[in-house]
C-alpha cells in the first residue's frame, strides 16, 4: 500500500510541477512515478497525509515570518542606528524525527537573519544577525510549532 501511496503523491507532484495533460507524458510521468517509488521501496515512505495537513497549516505561519524577518534585516542594513549584534548559539532540539529536525533547521535557515550551522539529534547551533533574532528563537513558538507539524506534543 505504500508503495502505491507513494507513486501517487510522486505522479501528482510531477503533474502539478509540469502542468501537461497529453497521454504520453502522462504516461511518462506515471512510469517515472512508478520507477522512483520502486526505487525507494526499501526506505521510508513518504510522510502520510496527516503530516502534510499539518505542514500546510505550518507554511503561511513561516511564510510571515520570513517576510517580517526580511524587512528586519533591510531596516537594520539602511538604518545604522538598528545594531548588527551577530552571535553564535545553541538551542535544544525538542523534535523526535529526523524529519521534524531538517523541518526546524530549514525553517530557521529560510528566515532572514539566522542560520542554522549545525544540527544534531540533541541541540542546533545557530548564528542570527541580531539580539532579537537571537530572543525570537529562543522564545520558542518556531520550535513549538515545527513539533505540532511533526505530532510531537508541546513540552
Amino acid at each position: 500500500m505504500r508503495f502505491l501511496y507513494t507513486a501517487a503523491v510522486l505522479f501528482l507532484f510531477w503533474l502539478a510541477l509540469s502542468g501537461q495533460f497529453t497521454g504520453l507524458l502522462l504516461g511518462s510521468g506515471a512510469a517515472a512515478a512508478l520507477f522512483v517509488a520502486a526505487l525507494g521501496r526499501g526506505g521510508r515512505a513518504l510522510p502520510g497525509p496527516v503530516f502534510l495537513l499539518r505542514l500546510a497549516a505550518y507554511l503561511p505561519w513561516l511564510f510571515w515570518q520570513i517576510v517580517l524577518s526580511g524587512l528586519d534585516v533591510a531596516y537594520r542594513v539602511l538604518h545604522p542606528s538598528r545594531p548588527i549584534d551577530p552571535r553564535v548559539m545553541k538551542i535544544k532540539n525538542p523534535c523526535r524525527t529526523p524529519l521534524g529536525t531538517a523541518l526546524l533547521a530549514n525553517s530557521i535557515t529560510l528566515t532572514p537573519g539566522t542560520v542554522t550551522l549545525d544540527a544534531g539529534p540533541e541541540e542546533l547551533v545557530i548564528h542570527s544577525v541580531s539580539a532579537e533574532a537571537a530572543d525570537a528563537l529562543l522564545a520558542g513558538e518556531m520550535q513549538r510549532r515545527v513539533m505540532r507539524v511533526e505530532g510531537t506534543p508541546d513540552v
